[in-house]
């Protein structure tokens, strides 16, 4: 596929992506300037960075415990952002996420190989015991039912 028909791709299908329609309602309730900013102060101009950072991300995390040794937020500039919506995307859906595959991960990411996502965020991933499936699918394979042992 060539990159023009690619970016076409993005493009059409940005439309449909649910952070499309979250940064279209936060723009909607957003104060109004002149610039049409989906991220303004008060007074509709542009926000600085480091304000964002420092007066609602690194606050975020403090509540949340994401924090360093000294009690303070442990991430401190805008890659903080990319590493909450990779988290978001594979937490437990009974923890609050999205709880997708690792591929799905890949993909939303951006990355070339999901060797990258599963070295950068594999850590996240959910590695319950499958002790009891494993033991369900044997005894189907070796013809019994569950209910014998």
């Amino acid at each position: 596929m060539s990159a023009r028909r690619n970016l076409a791709n993005e493009q059409y299908n940005a439309g449909r992506h649910p952070r499309f329609h979250a940064l279209r309602e936060w723009k909607l309730a957003s104060p109004k300037g002149e610039l049409g900013l989906v991220f303004a102060t008060s007074k509709g101009k542009p926000q600085r960075l480091d304000g964002i950072i420092r007066r609602i991300v690194q606050p975020v995390q403090v509540a949340a415990g994401v924090v360093d040794d000294n009690g303070k937020a442990k991430y401190t500039g805008a890659h903080a952002f990319r590493h909450f919506y990779a988290s978001y995307c594979i937490n437990r859906k009974a923890d609050g996420g999205l709880e997708l595959p690792i591929k799905m991960v890949q993909k939303r990411m951006g990355h070339a190989s999901i060797i990258v996502t599963s070295d950068v965020y594999g850590h996240l991933f959910d590695d319950g015991d499958d002790g009891k499936e494993m033991a369900e699918a044997e005894r189907s394979l070796m013809g019994l039912h569950a209910t014998q042992t």
